[in-house]
């Protein structure tokens, strides 16, 4: 039975969980801004020493692979490829809005009546977002999204879609009243869901390379370089 670590910091949460196999070690979570450079190392000390195991017996180490925010999840890329590259473990990218959709699909009642549609604010109107089936296959993929009254409009017509996740407010000015637009609040991203997602991919081999694993951004991201002081 493989024991996995997962690390979720593509949102302002950090957090780590720990699996063997199906079964939920244990996690630790911590929901302050800014704080995942600082504390994700000591979460992951910790939380693999409570559950009485060692980092070496780690069979593979899974991230959140994105979306996301940026910083966010280039803390948890360097972070994941780190403890693979000093103890020769392989690495498993999730998608983070899958993992925050099977929060949702395994709580649901008969969820094969429903779509679900993760959201996470890209700020403004715009979100990432997906609309998925209850077996976690994409009916519309990951894409970043202007919201408007148009959003889902013709999907809703066809069958009920659950929204979740930190952008689904914003949309639901547009679809009140529609008795097929169902809204959760409170959803929030966690690693814990991470580990059913990175335990298939363990038994199927499906590995990223260390050396040149990048998370999934889904934007192109701008730096720019500060100006001269005159």
């Amino acid at each position: 039975m493989p024991l996995l670590l997962s690390l979720e910091t593509s949102s302002t949460v950090c957090s780590v969980a720990l699996h063997r196999d199906e079964q939920l070690l244990g996690a630790s979570e911590l929901q302050i801004e800014k704080s995942h450079s600082s504390h994700i190392t000591v979460m992951i000390n910790q939380l693999v020493e409570n559950c009485g195991a060692t980092l070496e017996q780690l069979d593979a180490i899974a991230v959140s692979g994105g979306p996301g925010s940026y910083t966010g999840l280039r803390i948890g890329s360097a972070t994941a490829k780190g403890i693979c590259y000093a103890l020769d473990k392989p690495l498993i990218s999730v998608s983070t809005l899958h993992a925050l959709a099977l929060q949702v699909i395994k709580t649901t009642p008969n969820p094969e009546r429903y779509l679900f549609c993760p959201m996470l604010d890209a700020r403004r109107m715009e979100v990432y977002t997906c609309l998925l089936d209850y077996q976690l296959n994409e009916v519309l993929p990951i894409e970043p999204i202007v919201l408007d009254a148009d959003t889902f409009a013709a999907e809703l017509q066809s069958k009920p879609i659950i929204f979740f996740g930190s952008g689904a407010g914003k949309l639901k000015q547009f679809h009140e009243g529609n008795a097929n637009a169902l809204f959760i609040d409170d959803v929030v991203l966690s690693a814990k869901p991470m580990g059913e997602l990175a335990l298939q991919k363990y038994k199927e081999h499906v590995f990223e390379d260390v050396a040149y694993y990048e998370p999934f951004y889904l934007k192109d991201v701008y730096i720019t370089s500060s100006k001269p002081k005159a």
